[in-house]
């Protein structure tokens, strides 16, 4: 196959994060392929010449483009555009704003980026992420009675990620890692198991992430860091507790953050909360 070289123009009245969810999803499906995928943003554009000037560039080279933009001048220009030129544009907005207001009989309030208007919702999130930061890595386990979730898992089963990933969802995260030499805090005996989560890895590729972490910061990779049989007596500690606690368990050697995240609110019973309103 010969190499293919594309253009994903993202048109947005906002910061353009939606489209690029979007571009980032479908991209996802060809990283095996020769294709080279060149993004391109266009962002906080409110003018008609603005937008004009964006979808020539756009045709100059025969990009696909992606529009988020909720004037309804501006989305009649990108699309009769796309028509009038031969120009694939997706409009990703305007089918369900539309049918939104025809079910409620609503008018949207077409206002650029509303998603991120300072609401209670956006405070609520930020004041998670802060929490997740402060009770990092167990630095305080008094935080582990007030979290909404409490990670719990051996170095490098993507315990921080994971807490802030959840934290974008206004939900207060702490995680504590485990160490077999090390004390375990008490305040973990009084936290409803229910909030728990105990995540575990596979020790072959628990193994190979700690090997790359080494070589990532120019150090031998053979240490008792990644030593496989010192990996093994850590994972059977964690999972002995694990049994102990009588929490939920996840294997996250095959799982992205994204799909870690989705099975522990579907398991927990928590509502995603990350939605606007």
């Amino acid at each position: 196959m010969t190499d293919q070289r594309i253009s994903i123009f993202i048109i947005s009245d906002s910061a353009g994060e939606t489209a690029s969810k979007l571009a980032q999803a479908s991209m996802a499906q060809y990283e095996d392929a020769q294709i080279k995928i060149q993004i391109v943003k266009r962002a906080f554009i409110y003018h008609e010449n603005e937008l004009i000037q964006a979808l020539e560039e756009a045709k100059a080279v025969n990009a696909i483009v992606l529009h988020t933009l909720v004037s309804k001048d501006l989305v009649n220009i990108a699309n009769n555009y796309g028509k009038e030129h031969n120009l694939f544009t997706v409009d990703i907005l305007s089918g369900l704003v539309d049918e939104l207001s025809n079910r409620t009989g609503l008018e949207p309030s077409r206002l650029p980026g509303a998603m991120h208007f300072l609401s209670k919702n956006y405070f609520e999130r930020i004041s998670a992420m802060e929490f997740a930061v402060k009770y990092d890595d167990g630095k305080n386990p008094k935080g582990f009675l007030e979290a909404d979730i409490l990670l719990l898992g051996v170095s490098r089963t993507s315990k921080t990620p994971l807490s802030l990933f959840l934290a974008n969802k206004n939900l207060k995260v702490a995680n504590l890692p485990l160490i077999p030499e090390a004390h375990i805090p008490q305040q973990l005996w009084e936290v409803d198991p229910k909030k728990i989560v105990g995540l575990t890895n596979n020790p072959k590729v628990l193994n190979r992430i700690r090997r790359e972490r080494m070589k990532s910061y120019g150090l031998n990779p053979d240490t008792a860091y990644s030593d496989i049989d010192k990996i093994k007596r850590e994972l059977e500690f964690a999972n002995d507790l694990y049994k102990t606690l009588g929490c939920l368990v996840i294997n996250v050697a095959q799982l992205s953050i994204e799909e870690t995240a989705s099975i522990i609110l579907s398991e927990l019973n928590i509502e995603d909360t990350s939605y606007f309103g």
